[in-house]
């Protein structure tokens, strides 16, 4: 589909040259000699799918246009251009909500990737918001809190996958969140009124997993003293979900294949053929490549699970999501057990979300429970954490190392930290961290960050 564009600018040289390369390259243009004129076609419902707008006009500004737009029609995303090295202005606009700007002159190359990039980031954000909403309609007992964008990734591919029955199979160190992203993918599916049934394959032994996933006949063994139905059976018209897939015994592997490839099971101790109809959702914390060189893992059922591949971050891989993880557990927690808590001490805060969680989620939540069971007072304090320490997030000092060198390692940690959050946009991450992009672009040539911007 061709994009629809505003462009926006008091001088018509600039303004045809823009508009007839973009129409060279596919897409449709619309021009205004002001922003008073470019409100004017707004307000006649002609809305663009983005505009492009010259920073310095006529009595109303660049500046201006973009607040009204902020104000009237958020959902256009803005691409400003500005004189060139003028960079109070562009930490301006993108603080007002621009998706992006460009220094005159325009490259316009450069102007072709912003706009790409700019209608790429705004299909991944309708996206993730009709996810959210249905989420939000199906009521999902766990959200997935996150604003990192590569959650959001994931996130996107969880609700493509949800489209059909594929099988999908997400993969992570222990703890990222594997069964709730599963339960993400069955309630965004067809199948969301169905059943989810969860096995976790390293919990049950040979012989007790084989009859949960079959189920038995009356008689089968010792004790089976009326037949019963398995999970493949029980998981009909829903979702079944292979938690630890990875760890399923061979034999059992060549059975499961079986039952992907024709559609049925036969009971322990059954002799008849009986018909399953379940959508597979599998995780595992292995690398099943390797396991499969080892002669663990069978090749050809990994292709068969291995539709579609979700691989989830560790959470020291999503750092931005810290804060927002700790106050929502700490928040859940305290009204489950009951204690009137306000909060972590600064001290406190800065300790968690600067640990880098070698047990991922489960240890955060594990470490705020804790905390609000330990806490001597209504904020949780530095003394109320165990099982991390200053030395955990590189704040102890060494007489090894000198205050400059600790102050150096801590300033680098925080640039990386807001380039990550910033998706390597220095304007943006210079404005987070207080600092102009020309102070920002000095201290990562100084740290030999120069490939991280």
């Amino acid at each position: 589909m061709s994009h629809h564009l505003l462009i926006v600018d008091d001088e018509a040289m600039q303004r045809q040259i823009l508009a007839g390369f973009l129409k060279e390259k596919g897409y449709q243009t619309n021009e205004a000699e002001s922003a008073e004129r470019a409100i004017e076609i707004l307000n006649s419902g002609n809305l663009p799918d983005l505009v492009i707008s010259d920073m310095k006009m006529g009595k109303m500004s660049g500046k201006d246009l973009l607040q009204e737009l902020a104000q009237n029609w958020p959902h256009i995303p803005f691409i400003m251009i500005t004189a060139f090295g003028n960079i109070d202005d562009a930490v301006d606009i993108m603080k007002l909500g621009a998706v992006d700007y460009i220094s005159k002159p325009v490259n316009l190359q450069e102007l072709l990737v912003k706009l790409e990039k700019a209608f790429h980031h705004k299909l991944i954000a309708e996206e993730n918001e009709s996810l959210r909403i249905e989420l939000t309609e199906r009521r999902i007992g766990e959200p997935i809190i996150s604003q990192s964008p590569l959650m959001q990734q994931r996130l996107d591919r969880a609700r493509r996958s949800a489209r059909t029955d594929v099988p999908v199979l997400i993969t992570g160190s222990s703890g990222t969140g594997k069964e709730l992203f599963a339960r993400t993918v069955h309630q965004l599916s067809q199948r969301h009124h169905g059943p989810f049934v969860p096995v976790n394959c390293a919990a049950l032994n040979m012989g007790v997993l084989e009859s949960e996933l079959f189920g038995h006949e009356k008689g089968a063994f010792t004790g089976a003293h009326q037949a019963r139905k398995g999970r493949f059976e029980l998981a009909t018209n829903g979702t079944l979900f292979l938690d630890e897939v990875g760890d399923l015994p061979m034999e059992t592997q060549v059975k499961l294949l079986r039952v992907l490839q024709e559609g049925v099971i036969e009971r322990v101790g059954g002799n008849s053929e009986v018909k399953v109809n379940f959508r597979l959702i599998c995780a595992t914390h292995r690398d099943l490549e390797t396991r499969i060189r080892e002669g663990k893992f069978r090749e050809d059922l990994f292709y068969r699970i291995n539709v579609v591949n979700i691989q989830l971050p560790d959470l020291a891989e999503r750092r931005e999501d810290i804060p927002l993880l700790l106050e929502h557990f700490l928040k859940v927690y305290a009204h489950k057990y009951q204690i009137a808590i306000k909060g972590f001490s600064s001290e406190a805060f800065r300790l968690l979300t600067r640990y880098n969680y070698p047990g991922n989620i489960r240890e955060l939540i594990n470490m705020v429970q804790k905390a609000l069971v330990l806490a001597r007072s209504d904020v949780i304090q530095v003394e109320d954490l165990e099982g991390i320490q200053t030395e955990d997030v590189g704040l102890k000092p060494t007489k090894e190392r000198s205050l400059p060198e600790e102050v150096a390692d801590l300033e680098k940690a925080r640039i990386l930290a807001a380039l990550e959050a910033c998706q390597q946009v220095q304007v943006r991450a210079a404005a987070m961290l207080g600092i102009n992009e020309r102070t920002l672009r000095y201290k990562m040539e100084k740290y030999g960050l120069e490939k991280s911007g």
